[in-house]
């Protein structure tokens, strides 16, 4: 199945120049959503996995159903204020100025293998926050996979040495 036929592309959204890839429309479809959760979890059926976390907001959508079908918990990393408990913090670099994520200090145990999980690989930055995140509460990043990469964005660079998996490439 071609699961880029699934994705809605809308020109000139959120600005002129720019096509946003809409996933409601993979979301809406069952047999797309089904082949995009059988391949995120084939992938990673044998790697042992502690953890999933995923980055608001579609990570959560992709994350949850994996962590159930990979056997293993799953976290969320936030945007700020969202946490109740202690968190972790992370700046990360936008196209214009700054944005941050948080994590619960106490989301992941020393030396856990944990999965990063969102839907869209662009320039690269909050995987890379997220990845720095993890880390900073004790986690080894056992992988980062994505429903879709913008290969002409090299969001790929910033995460250099870490197993990334993109089903859907544009």
């Amino acid at each position: 199945m071609d699961l880029s036929q699934a994705i809605r592309s809308i020109p000139d959204f959120p600005k002129k120049g720019i096509i946003f890839r809409d996933i409601t429309t993979l979301l809406k479809d069952p047999e797309a959503l089904k082949e995009t959760m059988n391949r995120l979890a084939l992938h990673y059926k044998d790697e042992k996995i502690d953890r999933i976390v995923g980055i608001e907001s579609r990570g959560f959508i992709f994350g949850t159903p994996l962590a159930l079908e990979l056997g293993c918990g799953f976290i969320l990393i936030r945007k700020p204020g969202k946490l109740p408990a202690e968190v972790v913090s992370q700046e990360y670099e936008l196209e214009y100025g700054t944005d941050k994520l948080e994590i619960h200090k106490d989301a992941i145990e020393t030396g856990e293998r944990v999965l990063i999980v969102d839907d869209l690989l662009a320039t690269g930055g909050t995987a890379e926050a997220a990845c720095s995140l993890v880390e900073k509460v004790g986690g080894e990043i056992a992988g980062c996979a994505f429903v879709i990469e913008l290969d002409f964005l090299e969001g790929r660079k910033k995460l250099t040495g870490r197993d990334i998996f993109s089903i859907v490439h544009y």
